[in-house]
């Protein structure tokens, strides 16, 4: 399962969604496409989704790359750097292609993710 993830006005990326938390991952897949303002935490932009889950494989770390969900926030996150989750996360994913566009992304930027 590939998705695109845009910032808008600043360019996309692309992601695997892979079988380390495959419920969680499905059920974000299938609830494609989806928005949100963007937050960022260290290496980290996150947003909240309409998508609830509970932990399924959580850790406690993250490489980079990752693409996670964090059940407490209910939100989606992309790990671009060093940081390491707040708290436990379930991945999903990771970014196979323009991970430097996250480095550019700004607090409040509009991210769309859909399905390829």
């Amino acid at each position: 399962m590939k998705i695109e993830i845009e910032v808008e006005g600043k360019g996309k990326a692309i992601a695997q969604l892979d079988d380390r938390n495959p419920n969680s991952a499905e059920k974000i897949y299938e609830n494609l496409p989806m928005e949100g303002k963007s937050l960022i935490w260290l290496e980290e932009i996150y947003f909240d989704i309409p998508v609830t889950l509970e932990e399924e494989n959580p850790s406690k770390t993250a490489e980079i790359g990752d693409i996670s969900y964090w059940p407490p926030g209910y939100a989606f996150c992309i790990f671009f750097g060093d940081t390491q989750p707040y708290s436990e996360v379930n991945h999903i994913g990771q970014i196979t292609d323009n991970l430097e566009l996250f480095f550019n992304v700004d607090e409040g930027d509009r991210i769309i993710i859909k399905k390829i």
